[in-house]
């Protein structure tokens, strides 16, 4: 039976998913857009710092404010409603509510709703895929030992490119590479919320009349999401990362088999099983036609002369040799294709993507020369950007990591493009988040 057919059943039998939302910023009010045109499904509480703001995001998204004004979480559940406040305590604590879905972007906190919704008995959609980077996959023993579920958030491009590689392999198809695209020149790395809008591809006014968040979207340019991403992908499904750091390399859709080769084959890869980012700008800033910016897409291999026959028989794009051969989808849907995991997580019991081990990090790098004293201000600001590592050498490094890299003081000088470590700042040990990290690298290192 299909996700919808199911979901339909529970609507037809009174016995609806029962949701809470943390955070009703852009990404959580896409997905607020989309859970009343969606059947078996109960949006039973929204917990926010602002539930004013929270409110407001529900009214742009054409909710009928008669339905938010449940004064509980007990009354949202007697009379179908929501309740909308501040506590998301209350919210992961409720006995009524079946799953989570983590939509703050802020890691740190993230990490404190997550295992405090295991210890209550909720499965939990992450949509804060920047805690995931940093200690997903001790997340992922948490969430197995409380017998629940956790998964990266379906519509973000990760679990998108989780799902192209199941595919490819439950059809016997070597990956040889597997990732998203990205607008990418290797300036866009210093980029700051100042800069971002321009280099983006958007005006100031089209970003207001969005309610972008000119930090959060300097993160996608400035390479810290490719790199978060990318990691989320490696730990996930075992794929290897660069030695170096993403390579970005330009390329059409059509081009993609070209290049996601290994070197000695003509492509860019250092060996088969990596993941990489695709740029849609040529390295002299050209425009790439027909792109996969907003997109993901998986590379697989056929071994044998028939497979490759039928690649041809059926008019498959492959590279000049017929052997490799690229699956994508163009687009990505961000907040409004979450409804696919928490309805795979309620009804199926599945993931829709989470870490079996640890591959990849994602390391603070210096988008300047830091001096002691200055305050990091994490992901998509003016002090770091995010550098894709090997797992191995962030811990040869002592890498800190940048979901940990905001709000804490530089000790010594860090030179531009140099990857910070934990001995080069003052970390706030008293998080969960942080001991959480720090438990990994001695458990997985």
């Amino acid at each position: 039976m299909s996700l919808h057919q199911k979901l339909r059943q529970r609507a037809a039998e009174g016995r609806p998913i029962r949701v809470g939302l943390i955070g009703a910023g852009k990404f959580g009010s896409m997905y607020l857009a989309q859970v009343p045109r969606t059947p078996g499904v109960h949006l039973v509480g929204i917990a926010d710092l602002s539930p004013e703001a929270a409110r407001r995001n529900l009214a742009r998204v054409g909710w009928d404010p008669a339905r938010v004004q449940a004064a509980s979480l007990d009354a949202a559940l007697r009379d179908g409603n929501t309740h909308v406040g501040d506590d998301w305590q209350a919210l992961v604590r409720h006995p009524g509510i079946d799953v989570i879905v983590e939509s703050t972007g802020a890691p740190i906190a993230a990490v404190d709703h997550i295992l405090d919704a295991f210890a209550n008995g909720k499965h939990v959609v992450n949509v804060t895929v920047e805690a995931d980077a940093f200690c997903g996959p001790l997340l992922a023993q948490r969430a197995a030992a409380a017998g629940v579920i956790y998964t990266l958030a379906f519509g973000d491009q990760p679990a998108l490119i989780c799902d192209l590689v199941d595919w490819a392999r439950t059809c016997g198809f070597p990956v040889v590479a597997a990732g998203r695209g990205h607008k990418w020149l290797p300036h866009f790395s210093e980029s700051t919320p100042e800069t971002v809008w321009g280099h983006y591809g958007l005006t100031p006014e089209q970003a207001q009349r969005g309610g972008l968040n000119p930090k959060m979207f300097n993160s996608f340019l400035d390479g810290s999401k490719p790199s978060i991403e990318s990691t989320a992908v490696a730990n996930a499904t075992g794929l290897d990362v660069p030695s170096t750091g993403l390579l970005y390399p330009p390329a059409s859709i059509a081009d993609i088999p070209f290049v996601t080769r290994p070197k000695s084959e003509g492509g860019v890869l250092e060996k088969k099983g990596m993941v990489e980012v695709i740029s849609s700008l040529e390295t002299d800033g050209r425009v790439i036609p027909y792109d996969i910016r907003m997109g993901v897409w998986v590379t697989v291999e056929g071994e044998t002369d028939y497979v490759r026959h039928c690649f041809e028989e059926y008019k498959a794009h492959t590279d000049p040799s017929g052997r490799y051969f690229t699956l994508y989808k163009r687009w990505h849907l961000i907040g409004l294709e979450v409804g696919y995991s928490v309805a795979s997580v309620a009804l199926r019991g599945e993931a829709t993507g989470v870490a079996t081990c640890w591959n990849a990090d994602v390391v603070a790098t210096a988008k300047r020369d830091l001096a002691p004293g200055e305050m990091l201000d994490g992901e998509g600001g003016y002090t770091v950007w995010g550098k894709l590592q090997p797992a191995r050498a962030s811990l040869a490094l002592g890498g800190l990591p940048l979901g940990l890299a905001h709000g804490i003081k530089v000790l010594r000088p860090v030179a531009r493009g140099q990857c910070l470590s934990w001995a080069d700042v003052a970390a706030d040990e008293t998080t969960r988040a942080y001991r959480l990290r720090r438990e990994m690298e001695s458990s997985f290192g």
